[in-house]
């Protein structure tokens, strides 16, 4: 069974946009790692997709620990010996993050540590895994606010955002997209940043215009892209966005 179907791995995966990549993704006929920083909160959730059919597993792993990731990549290669697609969902905001004139610095490191380090330390131990596969994905999840024209555009309505820490660790983000879609353009693995939409879950503190499962829906879309997959790219609903 595990030798037709694809295995993915989605970090952050218990709740919030996380956890409805992981739903859609079952329903699409993958088998799905959810990773948590909690293995319990893992295990429940993955126990609640399994109790609705799909072929679900939780797997600890904690971006800011790179035992936790070496582990899940050792439990991954003898389980299943490779890796389709990886989804570097976790991510954080922070209370003490704002503009570059107040926000911490401790917030700026923190934000950069879990956002963008947290999802290189993923991708790097992973990579070794996507390579066995036929087709590897790997989809980033960054935000419009991590791109450097909308931030400097005053006519933008994300101009006033200003996140030094958050905005500054999804570019860095970016930018991993950028050189690794260049690094591994003659290989069978597809590297895109995707930027789901203001979507309401813990992350935004409830607020937003989308639902976790309107905002999974193009994540998903680009970890299941097809054989003619672009690599490289920076999209959002409204199509793609500038870097």
């Amino acid at each position: 069974m595990t030798e037709t179907k694809r295995i993915a791995l989605v970090t952050g995966a218990n709740k919030g946009i996380g956890l409805e990549i992981a739903r859609q993704l079952g329903e699409a006929g993958v088998i799905v790692l959810m990773g948590a920083r909690n293995l319990q909160r893992g295990q429940d959730a993955a126990g609640d997709l399994a109790e609705a059919g799909l072929a679900v597993a939780a797997i600890e792993i904690d971006v800011n620990d790179e035992a936790t990731i070496a582990a899940a990549a050792e439990k991954i290669t003898g389980e299943y010996g490779r890796l389709d697609i990886l989804v570097n969902n976790a991510g954080i905001v922070d209370g003490e993050d704002g503009p570059p004139s107040i926000a911490t610095t401790a917030a700026a490191r923190r934000l950069m540590e879990t956002n963008f380090l947290g999802a290189l330390a993923v991708t790097q131990a992973m990579l070794p895994l996507l390579r066995r596969a036929k087709a590897g994905r790997i989809v980033n999840l960054s935000t419009t606010l991590g791109s450097l024209a909308i931030n400097g555009d005053p006519t933008s309505p994300y101009y006033e955002a200003r996140l030094i820490g958050y905005n500054a660790s999804k570019a860095a983000l970016n930018m991993l997209t950028v050189q690794l879609a260049a690094e591994l353009k003659d290989t069978a693995i597809v590297v895109n940043s995707v930027a789901p939409g203001y979507v309401r879950t813990d992350l935004t503190g409830g607020n937003g215009f989308m639902t976790p499962a309107e905002g999974a829906r193009l994540p998903v879309t680009y970890a299941l892209l097809g054989p003619d997959a672009v690599s490289g790219s920076f999209a959002e609903p409204q199509g793609n966005a500038p870097w």
